[in-house]
This record gives structure tokens, sequence and C-alpha cells, in this order.
């Protein structure tokens, strides 16, 4: 993400988590509970803001993350329980992805 604004993160935000849903074909009515946690770069708007205009209704938390040296900034990150038995596509967008280099599906 490029800057610290309502609209961007909020962008991000909701294209994280239609990338999510998309791969494990899922629906926010499966959805029990999200955490998001955002790096303390990102400060302009909540990311359960963004879940909850995609008409995301579950309870969701919004958390700062580690602030950790040479640590990867204006970062999104979501941990999202659902109902079932399944097994989760993980998801890293743009930067990200350097966070999980081993898993072969990113975009």
């Amino acid at each position: 993400m490029q800057e610290n604004t309502a609209q961007a993160i909020g962008e991000a935000t909701q294209t994280l988590l239609q990338e999510i849903t998309d791969r494990n074909h899922l629906t926010a009515s499966e959805v029990v509970s999200v955490f998001f946690s955002v790096t303390k770069d990102l400060t302009a708007l909540f990311p359960a803001k963004a879940a909850r205009d995609l008409g995301w209704s579950a309870p969701m938390l919004d958390l700062r993350e580690m602030d950790v040296p040479d640590a990867l900034a204006r970062c999104i990150r979501v941990l999202i329980h659902v109902n079932g038995d399944r097994q989760a596509q993980h998801v890293y967008l743009s930067g990200a992805r350097v966070l999980r280099p081993d898993l072969e599906e990113t975009i």
C-alpha cells in the first residue's frame, strides 16, 4: 500500500478480503470472527470498517502489529475464523509476498 489514507486502507482491505473469499469459496455468513492487524503507519481507517462496508457482520477486532525493526511497512493482516472444516488457502498480496515466500499461491 502506497499511502495512509482511508481510501487506500479501505481498498486494500476489501481487495484482500475478496481474494480470501474467492480462493476459499467463503461467504460472509460463514465468518465467525475476524482479527485485523495493521502496522503503526496505518492510522486513517479501521480495516473492520472496510469489511462492514462489504456486508460483513461478524465480530471484528482491529489491532496494531508489534513495531519490529525492519518489518514490512504499511501492512494489513487478517485472521478469519469460519464455520466448517476446510483447508485454508492463504493469501499474500503485493509486498506481503515476502512474508511467506514458501507459499506458491500468491498474486
